[in-house]
């Protein structure tokens, strides 16, 4: 059983003793610690919050219990049912409630749900506001109302399709342009809500020939739900098959965009931001911001338009302040991760195969063609295990020390430029490791980059 609460919300597996697992317990009380939170700072705002969730099997449960503690915190709930995390985003604006509740682990497995977290802008809670969330849950620092003061629930079914609107409405959106293409795209949504939504965007957006693949949303993964190569081969071996000219893969909440070429290679992840940003900088000239362990790619192309790029630390959060600081037309993730904040501050697959599907009919070229316009680059993976009472922070320091020479940003954990490569070292939150990312001109290079800093490390963590 795992637990772990965070800043932006609580995640576990279901099951389990009070405080070991998500139980049904723990879900209340963190919902309730969430509540009065919210009143605290409720103002002159509405005691609304909005509630949707993901197609996981234990949905309709921590729905069930995340809905009656609202109501019996004095909250009315706008409960809005099977939708993405950024359509639950968009109906707290929409509906100008005091916060939102988005239940959906995220790419885990479906023994995993979570309780995310957004304040009245339908935006993740900042650090400050997600520590007090943890502090009231931890001290059991709430009160429930009366009976004369509980909530009432409404059910709302009308969010998708608002938000399928407002993506089609985007100017940077050329309907027109994408129906006249004829594209046949394949869609993998891993049986959850991306299976309602995607298919039914594509369709608006004038794409008459769908493949759809795992997009009945109940909740049984048809596949590890993480969009990554290793998990996609389904679809993969279908798009080698020639039938398709575009795929898109989405996890289960539909924050994340993974895409797929017409001959079954993936277009990478981080290349869904790349893509998706030179064709907004195009357009709409302006800043660009990814955080710390994003490809250097959009960096690349933000320069080439004679823009500006900036690094955020790691978390949807931190990007998002920082774009607002620095006015970004276009930002997110390298994990497929696009916000786009002339339609709103959080990361949406709709919006991501909205605008790369105008992109590839502007363009004229197959996916594969228009990957290859893009500076290459390749990212590995990997983490050094440590003894739980290493201390983390001094080898993160004696790191920076070792490459001094080099440019080091330390904002969250300690990035090391190279003049044609980089590594990010992060401590976990959760468990005694240290992340190692690095990214070079091919795979090959990237993983001796990061072999070499994993040897430096675990020499310095031997001393």
């Amino acid at each position: 059983m795992s637990l772990i609460k965070s800043i932006s919300g609580i995640r576990g597996t279901i099951g389990g003793r009070t405080g070991e697992g998500l139980s049904g317990v723990d879900i209340v009380k963190f919902t309730a610690a969430y509540a009065a939170f919210i009143e605290s700072t409720l103002g002159d705002k509405k005691r609304l919050i909005v509630v949707g969730r993901d197609a996981r099997l234990s949905g309709a449960m921590v729905d069930r219990l995340v809905c009656g503690t609202l109501m019996s915190m004095g909250f009315d709930v706008v409960n809005i049912g099977l939708a993405t995390t950024p359509t639950t985003e968009i109906a707290v604006v929409s509906h100008k409630a005091a916060g939102g509740i988005i239940l959906t682990a995220s790419h885990n497995p479906a023994q995993w749900n979570a309780l995310k977290l957004l304040n009245e802008r339908g935006e993740f809670l900042s650090d400050k506001e997600g520590k007090e969330v943890l502090r009231r849950a931890a001290e059991e620092d709430f009160t429930f109302a009366t009976v004369d003061d509980l909530g009432s629930e409404l059910k709302d079914d009308t969010l998708t399709d608002l938000h399928i609107d407002m993506v089609k409405n985007l100017p940077l959106v050329d309907c027109e342009a994408i129906a006249k293409a004829g594209f046949t795209v394949a869609v993998d949504a891993v049986n959850s809500v991306g299976g309602i939504v995607i298919p039914r965007l594509l369709r608006a957006l004038g794409v008459k020939n769908v493949i759809e693949l795992n997009c009945e949303a109940n909740g049984r993964f048809a596949h590890t739900p993480e969009p990554i190569p290793e998990n996609l081969t389904q679809i993969s071996d279908l798009m080698a098959g020639g039938v398709a000219d575009v795929g898109f893969v989405v996890d289960p909440d539909v924050d994340r965009l993974a895409i797929v070429m017409e001959n079954g290679e993936m277009f990478v992840e981080e290349y869904t931001l790349v893509a998706v940003a030179d064709y907004v900088l195009r357009h709409t000239p302006g800043s660009t911001v990814s955080n710390l362990s994003s490809s250097r790619a959009l960096r690349d192309v933000t320069e080439a338009h004679g823009c500006t790029y900036t690094a955020a630390a790691v978390g949807e959060v931190n990007v998002v302040e920082q774009m607002k600081r620095t006015g970004a037309v276009i930002g997110g993730e390298g994990n497929g991760g696009v916000i786009y904040p002339e339609l709103h501050y959080g990361r949406d697959a709709l919006v991501g195969v909205a605008l790369f599907l105008t992109l590839l009919a502007e363009s004229g070229l197959k996916v594969s063609e228009l990957k290859k316009k893009y500076p290459q680059y390749a990212i590995a993976k990997d983490k050094v295990e440590l003894t739980p009472s290493t201390d983390v922070d001094a080898i993160l320091e004696a790191m920076k020390e070792r490459y001094s020479s080099e440019k080091i940003t330390d904002i969250d954990g300690v990035k090391i430029d190279f003049p044609d490569s980089w590594v990010h070292l992060r401590k976990s939150n959760t468990e005694p490791i240290i992340r190692i990312y690095s990214e070079a001109a091919t795979m090959e290079e990237a993983r001796r980059l990061a072999a070499e800093v994993r040897k430096v490390m675990e020499q310095t963590a031997d001393k």
